[in-house]
C-alpha cells in the first residue's frame, strides 16, 4: 500500500508504528456551526483510509477531535473565539452552542455512514493535558511567556515549514510590521491566551500558571492526539487549508515536547468546489449536508459523489454529481437484485466466473493501494458486473458461486457503504398505473432509438422513483 505523504510530497510504503495496528488522528469539526459539506469531504477521506485499513485487517485505533474552545476567527492568535462569537449571535452559552453543533456533526456523519471513532476528544475537557504540555515547552526553551500569553518560539524549530513550505526565512520575507510588540518574532504563535486586553471578556477560561486563560486552537490536538494514541502517530489527516498554520505548528509542538517524529503519513484532502467556486462558510458558498437532504438528494449519493473523486483531485461540487452517483448506486443495487431473483443451476460450468470474481477483487484492492485510487477500484467494479452478467445469462450460476458474487460485494461495500442486500418486494401497480407505466416506458425506448439520451433517462428516473425495475438487457 502506498500512501503520498504530503510531508515529503511523494507516495510512500505504508508500514505502520506497530505491526498490525494503524493509529489516526483527523482533525475534526469546531462546534459553533453546522459542518458543511467541503468538511465532509476531508471525513470521509479519512473514513475511507479506515475502512480500507480494516479491510486489509489492520486494527484502527482513529480519533477525531472536537475543538470546542481557542479556533479564533482568522485562524492564528487575532480575533474572536468561533465559539464566543456563535454564543453571542445566538444568544447562548458556548457550551450550549457547542453541544448542539457536536450532536448536529455526529448526526451528519452517521448520515454518511462515515466510521465511528474510537474517540472524539473534545478539548474543553483536555486543559490539564494542554497545560502540562505547555509547561515543559516553556521549562525547555521551546516557548515563553509575555503579557498576553505564552507563544511558542519557531525560530527554536528547526523544521518549521516543511510541510507547507512556509519557512521562517519565507514568511518574515512577507511579513507585515507585527502589532504584538512582546512577540520575539512576528510569526510565533499562542498556546496560551491570558484573560486581558480584548480577551478580558472571554467567557471560556481555565485557571494557569500564567493566570485564568484559554489555550490557543494547535495545542489542543498536539495535547489530545498524545493521550490517546501516543507520541509517533502512524497518520494525521484534514483538509489543505489546515496545513498552516494549524498542522505546522501541531508539527513543532509536538515533536519539539516529545523529540520524536510526530507523524509518519500525513493526507490532505484538496479543496472542494461548489459550482466552479472555492466553497467557504465566509463566503457563504456552501452547502450543510442537512440542506441537501432537505431538497431531497440520497445521504448515500452525497457519500458516493465524493468517495468516487480522487482525495487530492479538486472536486466541482453539483446537484448533477449528486444525481449521477444516485444513478450509480441504482446499477450496483440492480445488479444485486438480478442476483438476489437468479435461479441458480448446479450444472452450470463456474470456472469462468471465479476467475473474474478474483481479478476483480485484485483490481479493486490494486486501486486502493495507490494512495486510495478508488477510481481504478470502481472501474473494475463497474466491469464485475458487466462481466458477471454477460457470462451468468450464457452459463448459469450455481449456488455456490451466487453466494460467492455476494460475498464479494458485501466485502466491497465494507467500504463504499451504499448498496442494499435486502431482496425487494414486487410492487402491484394498478391498471391506471400500468397504463402510465406503458406509455413513459415506449416513450423512454422511443428517446432511446433517437439517441435522445438525456430525456430517456430523465424517464427512467422518473419510472425508478415510481418503484418499476428497468432492465434493457445490455451488458
Amino acid at each position: 500500500m502506498k500512501i503520498y505523504n504530503s510531508y515529503t510530497n511523494s507516495k510512500e510504503i505504508f508500514k505502520p508504528v506497530t505491526d498490525g495496528i494503524v493509529n489516526i488522528y483527523s482533525c475534526g469539526p469546531t462546534v459553533y456551526s453546522y459542518a458543511q459539506i467541503g468538511n465532509f469531504s476531508s471525513f470521509l477521506m479519512a473514513d475511507l483510509l479506515v475502512r480500507y485499513l480494516k479491510y486489509k485487517g489492520y486494527t484502527v485505533n482513529w480519533v477525531q477531535n472536537i475543538t470546542d474552545v481557542g479556533h479564533l476567527t482568522d485562524d492564528s492568535d487575532d480575533g474572536e473565539d468561533k465559539m464566543e462569537k456563535a454564543s453571542k449571535k445566538e444568544n447562548k452559552t458556548p457550551w450550549e452552542i457547542a453541544r448542539f453543533y457536536e450532536e448536529a456533526f455526529l448526526k451528519d456523519a452517521s448520515l454518511l455512514n462515515i466510521t465511528k471513532a474510537n474517540f472524539y476528544p473534545r478539548a474543553t475537557e483536555h486543559i490539564t493535558e494542554m497545560i502540562n504540555m505547555i509547561e515543559k515547552l516553556v521549562s525547555d526553551g521551546y516557548a515563553y511567556e509575555t503579557e498576553d500569553g505564552v507563544y511558542f518560539d519557531i525560530t527554536k524549530f528547526k523544521n518549521y515549514g516543511k510541510l507547507s513550505g512556509n519557512t521562517l526565512d519565507s514568511l518574515n520575507a512577507g511579513s507585515r510590521i507585527d502589532i504584538n510588540s512582546s512577540k520575539r518574532n512576528p510569526q510565533d504563535f499562542a498556546i496560551w491566551k491570558k484573560l486581558i486586553g480584548e480577551n478580558s471578556n472571554h467567557i471560556m477560561k481555565w485557571d494557569s500558571p500564567w493566570g485564568l486563560g484559554f489555550p490557543g486552537w494547535h495545542i489542543e490536538c498536539s495535547a489530545m492526539s498524545r493521550k490517546y494514541l501516543g507520541d509517533t502517530l502512524d497518520f494525521h489527516t484534514g483538509g489543505e487549508d489546515n496545513k498552516f498554520p494549524h498542522h505546522e505548528c501541531e508539527i513543532a509542538q509536538s515533536e519539539a515536547f516529545t523529540g520524536k517524529k510526530y507523524v509518519n503519513y500525513w493526507l490532505h484532502k484538496s479543496h472542494i468546489l461548489l459550482n466552479s467556486e472555492k466553497m467557504a462558510k465566509s463566503t457563504g458558498n456552501f452547502y450543510t449536508v442537512s440542506d441537501l437532504v432537505e431538497k431531497g438528494y440520497d445521504p448515500k449519493a452525497i457519500r458516493f459523489t465524493f468517495l468516487s473523486a480522487h482525495y487530492r483531485s479538486k472536486l466541482n461540487f453539483t446537484y448533477e454529481a449528486v444525481t449521477e452517483s444516485a444513478k450509480q448506486i441504482d446499477k450496483f443495487n440492480e445488479f444485486i437484485q438480478f442476483l438476489l431473483s437468479f435461479k441458480t443451476d448446479e450444472n452450470s460450468d463456474d470456472n469462468s466466473i471465479l476467475s473474474i470474481i478474483k481479478s476483480t477483487s485484485q483490481q479493486f484492492e490494486k486501486g486502493l493501494d495507490d494512495d486510495l485510487n478508488i477510481s481504478v477500484s470502481l472501474a473494475a467494479l463497474n466491469g464485475f458486473i458487466k462481466s458477471i452478467k454477460k457470462n451468468s445469462l450464457k452459463t448459469g450460476l450455481k449456488h455456490d458461486t451466487l453466494f460467492k458474487i455476494i460475498e464479494f460485494l458485501k466485502k466491497v461495500d465494507t467500504i463504499l457503504c451504499v448498496m442494499s442486500f435486502e431482496k425487494e418486494k414486487e410492487k402491484i401497480f394498478t391498471e391506471k398505473e400500468m397504463e402510465e407505466i406503458n406509455r413513459l416506458n415506449m416513450l423512454r425506448l422511443q428517446y432511446r432509438e433517437d439517441k435522445n439520451f438525456i430525456k430517456a433517462d430523465e424517464i427512467r428516473d422518473t419510472l425508478i422513483k415510481m418503484g418499476v425495475k428497468i432492465n434493457d438487457n445490455k451488458v
